[in-house]
């Protein structure tokens, strides 16, 4: 939730994206060093028992490929081509990108790392390799249902900028 703290911070130009006078901008990072960056961020997609039931068994082939393998492939798509989804993020050269999906109770969970050694990091590219493999999973899954739900996407970890991030 915002506080008055939060919109004090806009006026003191504490976010990076915004000017002195208030306006969108890119942020210079061109004094920065170049380090190993490293992100991992998560999805979660409710599909429904049967809809899992039959991914798990591998059932479920349509004429985009197998669902999950499809999956795979548009999130690293995605991780890579994320510079030219969101304004003012700087297009970097991936490293690494790697997704894993699992089946966790009743939840498709996918994680996606990226792996860079750039002057800026790599959480955007985490967080858009997982959205777009579960919009996918969506995709390729809505024939049989529009009761899917894409739960949550939230980074877990960052390392190599200014401070790491773990969630706990």
């Amino acid at each position: 939730m915002l506080s008055s703290s939060n919109f004090k911070n806009v006026k003191d130009n504490k976010f990076t994206h915004i000017d002195p006078s208030g306006n969108p901008k890119m942020v210079d990072v061109s004094e920065k060093s170049i380090t190993k960056r490293t992100a991992t961020a998560q999805t979660r997609v409710n599909v429904g028992d049967e809809i899992l039931s039959l991914l798990q068994n591998d059932e479920i082939h349509t004429k985009k490929g197998p669902v999950f393998q499809t999956s795979i492939i548009a999130g690293v798509m995605a991780a890579k081509k994320t510079s030219e989804l969101i304004p003012f993020c700087h297009p970097i050269a991936l490293d690494d990108c790697k997704i894993e999906i699992l089946v966790e109770e009743k939840d498709i969970v996918i994680n996606c790392t990226t792996i860079t050694t750039a002057k800026t990091g790599v959480e955007m590219e985490a967080l858009s390799g997982a959205s777009i493999a579960a919009l996918t999973i969506y995709d390729m899954c809505k024939a049989l249902s529009h009761d899917i739900e894409i739960k949550s996407t939230q980074l877990m970890s960052k390392t190599g900028g200014k401070k790491d991030f773990h969630r706990k």
